[in-house]
């Protein structure tokens, strides 16, 4: 009986840690059905008949569609267009002129590799003007547009000292629209403030929606079985979008759009429509996981000599908790841990308020451990004082095996009424492990998904806490690359911690849990060295209690 215990223990365990990872990947279906057709690629001359048609409602008398080729008239209309560089103390970008999209966007304070000289992080990754993120239209969907030619009132713009600094960008279409972007840009956070007017200096009413477009690639490498790609937060709920999916189909979500988004790992471009009641969004992709998101408006009417305004909040940069909180429009909600998301954010707020005081994030994952392993004390001191009395029992329970050796039912029972007798739990021994694991987990997304981690240096060798733990010898370890000692040292403890562990005194079962640490070693190798880290040290600490245990047991003896 106790064999089969932990034989179900041990293979539950390979299913929650391995199979996990493999079998829970986010994936939430839309609200709404794909639209039946995929717009068209934008064209130099889109024909003028299909620039409309956002809703089925017919269109009133007097009032026209405007042009769908958004393109100046005159000479300025074959000029260069100019790129504007905005800096400031988080961020370098590059806007173009055509189109007023971003051409680059860096973050200052992120590295793409460890290494002290690395490049910044960009988070632009297409090239075309009618992919630069940001692009707008009106009237027409972005894919059918043609890119208008802006005038910049300034090629280059800084903030600093907690200033603002504003770029103006102007554009008349031959429709009679007059576009004015107005972009605020912050010196202390993230957020950028975008305003656009669209004015009728026609001479007859046009109808249409505005539109705005997020074209995005993988913005850099990702952590496996970590999600990436389009995401929405539409009626309280997250909406996370696999491009692969995308790639089959275009899919739509309508509702109250607090806002959309392209994340990776640790990074996100975000638009905030200021009026999400009135936004529909529609997300497509192709074979290479180029992703198409357009965020678009309600219809409106725009008179003759009259104007419309449409305002955004634009975040590009990390998805740091605490940062994206301080934007607030649930822009936090893309931090998601899953089914742990209820511990795992607790778990990295109490990660950032002990890396406040000792500025080590290994630290705070070593006093975490501490923590938890306080809170679970009492269950697993009565866990292990269990295992220790069942130990004692052991000639006990040899003797009704042999006494009931061909009668189970009348041996289940003898077994019952001798737990009782000497009030042991036979599941006593597993169930801190396993009230462990969910704290475990929890502590695993944290260290695989979230840009606190990222590049966090512990000591010694171990230079990145979100990272494998890797010694370099001079020479390359194949498979390896360099020496796992944290993980070595880890699965050594783990070795150490089941001989002291008191055993049923089954053979079989004895010499299965000494195999346990073997494949919790390998499975450890390429973990995050933060929580290999936390293991470790929990392993210690168990030892810790089951000496102090084995002493009392003795003592009492």
């Amino acid at each position: 009986m106790e064999t089969k215990r932990a034989i179900i223990a041990i293979i539950l365990s390979l299913l929650i840690l391995v199979g996990y990872q493999y079998l829970i990947v986010p994936r939430l279906t839309p609200m709404v059905a794909p639209d039946a057709a995929t717009a068209p690629v934008a064209t130099e001359q889109a024909p003028a008949q299909t620039a409309m048609a956002t809703t089925d409602t017919p269109q009133p008398a007097g009032i026209e569609s405007p042009a769908d080729a958004l393109a100046l008239q005159g000479e300025e209309e074959s000029r260069p267009a100019r790129e504007i560089t905005v800096d400031t103390a988080r961020y370098a970008a590059v806007l173009s002129e055509a189109g007023g999209g971003f051409k680059s966007f860096k973050l200052k304070e992120y590295r793409k590799e460890l290494a002290a000289d690395s490049e910044p992080v960009e988070l632009i990754t297409t090239d075309p003007a009618a992919e630069l993120p940001l692009f707008f239209s009106w009237g027409v969907e972005p894919e059918r547009a043609r890119i208008a030619l802006l005038a910049a009132d300034r090629t280059a713009l800084a903030t600093s000292d907690g200033n603002d600094a504003t770029l103006t960008m102007r554009g008349q279409l031959p429709s009679g629209l007059e576009i004015t972007r107005t972009m605020t840009f912050n010196d202390q956070d993230y957020g950028i403030q975008l305003r656009i007017e669209v004015r009728n200096t026609s001479g007859q009413s046009l109808q249409g929606a505005p539109y705005l477009r997020l074209v995005n690639k993988p913005i850099s490498a990702n952590v496996s079985h970590v999600f990436y790609g389009p995401a929405a937060y539409v009626d309280g709920e997250l909406h996370e979008i696999a491009p692969k999916d995308l790639a089959k189909g275009e899919q739509s979500l309508q509702g109250k759009i607090s806002w959309a988004a392209y994340e990776s790992t640790y990074f996100m471009c975000g638009i905030i429509p200021a009026r999400p009641d009135a936004a529909r969004l529609r997300m497509s992709a192709d074979q290479n996981e180029k992703v198409s998101t357009v965020l678009s408006g309600a219809n409106d009417v725009i008179a003759p000599q009259e104007s419309r305004t449409y305002e955004y909040t634009i975040y590009f940069g990390p998805k740091k908790l605490d940062t994206l909180k301080e934007m607030g429009h649930d822009l936090a909600k893309i931090v998601d841990f899953g089914w742990f998301d209820a511990m795992g954010k607790p778990t990295l707020q109490l990660l950032n308020f002990l890396n406040k005081y000792f500025h080590n994030y290994g630290i705070a994952i070593i006093l975490v451990t501490i923590i938890i392993k306080l809170i679970f004390w009492p269950i697993s001191h009565k866990g292990m004082k269990s295992m220790k009395t069942m130990q004692k029992i052991q000639p006990k329970m040899a003797k009704l095996r042999e006494k009931y050796k061909d009668d189970q039912a009348q041996l289940n029972q003898e077994m019952m009424k001798l737990y009782q007798t000497y009030k042991i739990n036979p599941l006593g021994g597993c169930l801190p492990m396993l009230l462990q694991i969910p704290v475990f987990f929890a502590l695993y997304k944290v260290l695989l998904q979230t840009i606190e981690l990222r590049h966090a240096p512990f000591m010694l060798w171990i230079t990145d806490l979100s990272a494998p733990d890797r010694l370099s010898l001079g020479f390359h370890i194949p498979y390896l690359g360099g020496l796992p000692v944290l993980t070595l040292l880890m699965g050594g403890s783990m070795f150490l911690q089941q001989k002291m562990t008191p055993t049923s005194g089954d053979p079989t079962q004895a010499k299965m849990m000494l195999f346990l640490p073997v494949i919790f070693t390998f499975m450890f190798i390429n973990f995050a060295s933060g929580l290999v880290l936390y293991w470790f040290l929990n392993n210690l600490l168990s030892m810790l209690q089951q000496h102090i245990i084995n002493r009392q047991a003795d003592a009492e003896a």
